[in-house]
């Protein structure tokens, strides 16, 4: 059986790495292809996370860079659609919730080739956020949702989708860090960063509702700021984010919140656990604090990852200054409370995706025979 993955933006990549590791494993029933949008395109964002996670090149690139929500969609759909007919895939993997995951559904859709959804079900509710729509939209296109935690199987239920299609399987993300948490360990990360474990917070900010509106963004600066004179923040920095804060003249002017360039998977990852808080507006992050028991403040309004919130570890604050402040004061007294993880986050989710893909496999013709069945490209 065919299986074409698609990958093409920075949270992707993890959640593809276990799932092609898994697959490689059973070259007798998967041939894999993979393709990348190029929706995030330079080093920092992608080239160094195909090193970190040893993900193969890609077969295809679409190189569809930056643009509107529109534009980005648009032209993903167009450049994939010619792929699609070279390869012939009898599934199309798609993970996450970005524009490539959506525009790609999209196409499979009108093309009837089958399509998997990594990372099904989640919804914070808000249809405001662009990647809210591209959850649902592509939840309703997909023919095999897995589904990270429990709370994704009920909202998909709650939208009517037949249970039939709808595969509790754990965390892929949760895959991928606990495969390369050694190699994080290993690395000299806060040395070369000047960094004391546990002394230290993490923040990640680069959403359109935290980064757009100036005077959000200058709250949410000022709020690391002044954080930043009770502990040092390290702040790695979105290329996004940066273009923002030098577009709106905002000016860092406390030497201990260190904007830095982004970080690589395991740079990243060393940093991140052995943080002592974390404020985030990531979706992913909110599920690797989690998992290794940091507490983590996520800047926003509402969360896809609710079960983070029920576990404790993960908690909502406004994007104000002060809420930020006040929320900070209150987790860095709290002791180092260790990890409460939610069922099936073991590292074994692409093993689970897996064995499911090999019972679709079962009713597939050999791989190199899709070009025969009636009906497809």
């Amino acid at each position: 059986m065919k299986i074409m993955h698609v990958v093409g933006a920075r949270p992707n990549f993890p959640k593809i790495a276990p799932i092609m590791s898994t697959m490689a494993n059973r070259r007798d029933l998967f041939q894999q292809v993979l393709v990348h949008t190029g929706q995030h395109y330079d080093y920092d964002m992608s080239q160094v996370f195909f090193e970190h996670l040893n993900l193969p090149e890609p077969d295809e690139h679409l190189d569809v860079g930056s643009g509107s929500h529109a534009q980005q969609t648009a032209q993903i759909m167009a450049r994939f659609e010619p792929v699609l007919h070279a390869h012939q895939p009898d599934w199309v993997v798609v993970v996450g919730d970005v524009n490539s995951t959506v525009a790609c559904a999209l196409v499979c859709a009108k093309l009837q080739i089958p399509v998997a959804h990594v990372e099904a079900g989640l919804r914070s509710g808000d249809r405001s956020m662009p990647e809210e729509i591209n959850r649902i939209v592509t939840d309703q296109i997909a023919e095999l949702l897995f589904v990270p935690s429990p709370d994704g199987e009920q909202n998909l239920r709650r939208e009517g989708i037949d249970d039939r299609r709808i595969h509790l399987v754990g965390n892929v993300m949760i895959d991928t860090l606990v495969n390369m948490l050694p190699q994080a360990e290993s690395r000299a990360t806060l040395t070369e960063l000047g960094l004391a474990a546990r002394q230290y917070v993490l923040a990640t900010i680069h959403r359109p509702s935290n980064v757009d509106h100036p005077p959000t963004l200058a709250e949410v600066l000022r709020g690391l700021e002044t954080i930043s004179r009770r502990a040092p923040v390290v702040f790695p920095v979105h290329p996004r984010t940066r273009y923002k804060i030098e577009q709106s003249g905002l000016a860092m002017n406390d030497a201990r919140l260190r904007l830095i360039e982004p970080l690589g998977y395991l740079d990243f990852l060393a940093v991140m656990k052995d943080a002592k808080l974390v404020i985030t507006d990531s979706g992913g992050i909110q599920e690797e604090t989690t998992y290794l028991g940091i507490p983590c403040l996520t800047a926003r309004p509402n969360t896809e990852r609710p079960i983070t919130v029920e576990i404790g570890t993960n908690e909502l604050v406004d994007s104000r200054c002060d809420a930020l402040v006040a929320a900070f004061l209150r987790r860095w007294e709290e002791p180092h409370n260790g990890r409460a993880c939610p069922s099936l986050w073991d590292g074994r989710a692409a093993a689970r995706i897996g064995t499911v893909m090999a019972g679709e496999a079962s009713s597939v013709p050999p791989v190199g025979a899709s070009e025969n069945i009636p009906g497809r490209v």
